[in-house]
């Protein structure tokens, strides 16, 4: 694709998609060392073939000798071609393709000149109408709504009461910023008035939650009147839901204490977790994420420095939470659920599915029925820190300590013997052991039943035995495969058909590392020596994009392709190069190696000609003599022979 506007959206959509959040969607990502692995969906893998690199946002399976960006990924997962795919993703980033002159249009929650959606939205339009179905409408209309309830809360004198329930809470000035707090008055219709009462923009407030319908009366009303608000956010920041909880003495009826938005096209809460935008990046660095139940305990643990702190919306932490949190680099999760009662119970519904789905899993609970809010404020960070460290039992551990709670496990042989059968059979849930499996999959049941032997103070081969047994009961569905015939030959745009030169090959590699040498390259080989159709390619497109004064770097070539087979060469040479580790200081002896290999295969190439030529006596005495001289002097190169000397 040249040059252009086309290539800005391409640039916006892939910007805005982290590639490890796009594959995991569709497999289920397995951290592996700074990258990513998955079974790959295209051929019959039973090891994890699959690679994502969240550095170079790229993708690759060797076996299928596929790969590239987030596109091709999608061109090859839905059977689309490019286009098609870019207006997918488009969609899914909430990017316009083809931006055009604001419009006073029906339902069209247009922004200021801070184009960002946590800019403030003013001047809607007056004019009835509207898509509620359309994604960037309604993220538009999510973040003009965050806005004013924002607004609300610093300015007016409505929130006082929720300005002292955050001081109270120990809620800073800088978190309420941060995590953009907001407040609904007690007015019925406070929000849809400022929107102006329009039709269409109550019908897009409706469809993302905001506005609530009564069903005696089919009146709107403002879903979260008499609440302060946390802002709830995607992964990329973008405001999609609100929570909103109740201050008792502005006098609402509401018997619930904490409301959520209700489902939408931008909210599904067991896909969401609150404050992951702002953690996402601590938990890449502590491969570690803190699970809690508050909002308020995230906003304070983030105060204190936990920055890799996030809450369930309301509901039980569920397998797409844990798929979440793995594709942003999570490979411990510490549960973090109230002491009371009610989050013990929730985290012992949860605990077989972590079980199941083979996460390293803590489980912390604080003293004296405190909630993480309070523990900070009250003993400190230390103290949590030395809770974290000292007091967070694993998986295991919790499991065993809440089936054998108030049993004597010497004398009462009985409720011993069901314990263990209720321990066993979460662990027959897991993954079960194949030839191919893993080692470390492999290791980690090994030491969950030698574990269990320890704990119940039983042979581990009865154990084993057992757990044979129970997964023969219940056997787990098969995952539908394509035969392995459909499979031998992968899909590819692929045309070029010839193995690469390997001087060619090498040369790209090296440019593709190393873009900023493009010019000394440049200066010694033109595009005709690159004889390799896909390596000229690459060449030709350096060239345009240095031309444009631009640095033909891997992402900006991954741009300029829209050809799968394309993309796919480019990921190839660069983890290519990445694997051989050879990455001196100054690689300029490398390419200098390189281009006089080129200067001499194009010699060689032009050879046959020139001995026609003389020959067939096509050239005058001057001609002979110069091409003479050249071949000579050629010649010597090759060989490593110097110039004759005077004396």
């Amino acid at each position: 694709m040249s040059l252009g506007s086309s290539l800005d959206a391409k640039e916006q959509v892939k910007q805005a998609i982290d590639i490890v959040d796009l594959v995991g969607s569709y497999v289920q990502l397995r951290r592996q060392g700074r990258g990513y692995v998955a079974l790959c969906p295209w051929h019959d893998d039973s090891r994890p073939s699959l690679q994502v690199n969240p550095e170079r946002q790229s993708w690759k399976c060797w076996v299928c000798d596929i790969g590239g960006d987030i596109f091709s990924f999608v061109m090859k997962m839905e059977g689309l071609d490019f286009r098609e795919a870019l207006a997918m993703l488009a969609d899914r980033a909430g990017i316009a393709l083809k931006p055009s002159r604001p419009r006073r249009q029906a339902g069209n929650f247009r922004q200021g000149q801070d184009d960002s959606f946590h800019g403030q939205v003013e001047n809607l339009p007056h004019d009835d109408g509207g898509n509620p179905q359309d994604k960037r409408t309604l993220l538009r209309a999510m973040a003009w709504a965050e806005a004013k309830y924002h607004e609300c809360l610093l300015h007016s004198p409505e929130a006082e009461p929720a300005r002292r329930y955050l001081q109270d809470r120990g809620i800073t000035a800088e978190s309420i910023e941060q995590f953009h707090l907001g407040f609904s008055p007690l007015d019925w219709t406070w929000i849809l008035k400022q929107a102006g009462g329009s039709r269409g923009r109550a019908r897009i407030l409706e469809a993302v939650g905001v506005l609530g319908r009564s069903p005696n009366s089919g009146r709107l009303y403002d879903r979260f009147r008499g609440r302060v608000l946390f802002a709830i956010r995607d992964s990329q920041g973008r405001p999609v839901g609100i929570g909103g909880r109740v201050l008792p003495e502005l006098g609402t009826n509401s018997p619930a204490k904490y409301v959520n938005s209700p489902e939408t096209p931008l909210f599904t809460k067991h896909q969401l977790l609150y404050g992951l935008d702002l953690a996402k990046e601590a938990i890449h660095k502590s491969h570690t994420v803190l699970v809690m139940e508050g909002y308020t305990d995230v906003i304070v643990a983030h105060q204190y420095g936990f920055k890799n702190a996030v809450a369930v919306l309301g509901t039980a932490v569920g397998e797409s939470h844990i798929h979440l949190l793995k594709r942003f680099g999570a490979d411990k999760i510490v549960l973090m659920l109230d002491g009371d009662e009610a989050g013990q119970k929730r985290t012992n519904e949860v605990l077989e599915l972590f079980i199941a789905q083979q996460v390293d899993l803590e489980i912390l609970t604080l003293p004296d029925d405190l909630d993480p809010c309070d523990f900070l404020h009250q003993r400190g960070a230390e103290a949590f820190k030395e809770m974290l460290a000292n007091n967070a039992v694993d998986a295991l551990e919790h499991a065993f300590r809440t089936a054998t709670r108030g049993l004597d496990l010497d004398r009462d042989v009985h409720g011993a013997s069901q314990a263990l059968e209720r321990l066993v059979s979460i662990v027959a849930k897991a993954p079960r052991l194949r030839a191919d499996t893993t080692g470390e999959d492999r290791l980690r049941e090994a030491k969950i039943l030698q574990r269990f032997a320890a704990m119940f103070r039983v042979d581990e081969g009865e154990i084993r035995r057992r757990l044979t047994d129970l997964r023969r009961i219940k056997p787990r569905p098969a995952v539908a495969r394509q035969p392995a015939s459909q499979t031998a030959e992968p899909e590819t745009d692929w045309k070029f058909g010839e193995p690469l030169d390997a001087c060619e090959r090498e040369l790209m590699e090296l440019l593709i590392a190393w873009p900023e040498q493009w010019a000394v390259v440049r200066a010694r080989i033109g595009p005709q020596q690159v004889a390799g159709a896909p390596c000229r390619r690459i060449y030709e497109t350096c060239g345009r994009l240095a031309d444009a004064g631009e640095l033909p770097t891997f992402d900006r070539l991954m741009l300029e392709f829209d050809d799968p087979a394309m993309k796919n060469l480019l990921v190839e040479l660069d983890e290519a190069r990445q694997a051989k580790g050879d990455r001196p200081t100054d690689p300029s002896v490398l390419l200098e190696e390189l281009v006089k290999n080129l200067e001499r295969k194009e010699i060689q190439r032009r050879r046959p000609a020139q001995i026609v030529a003389l020959r067939e006596g096509r050239l005058d005495t001057s001609q002979e003599l110069d091409l003479l001289t050249r071949i000579v002097q050629q010649e010597r190169s090759r060989q490593g022979i110097s110039e004759p000397t005077d004396g």
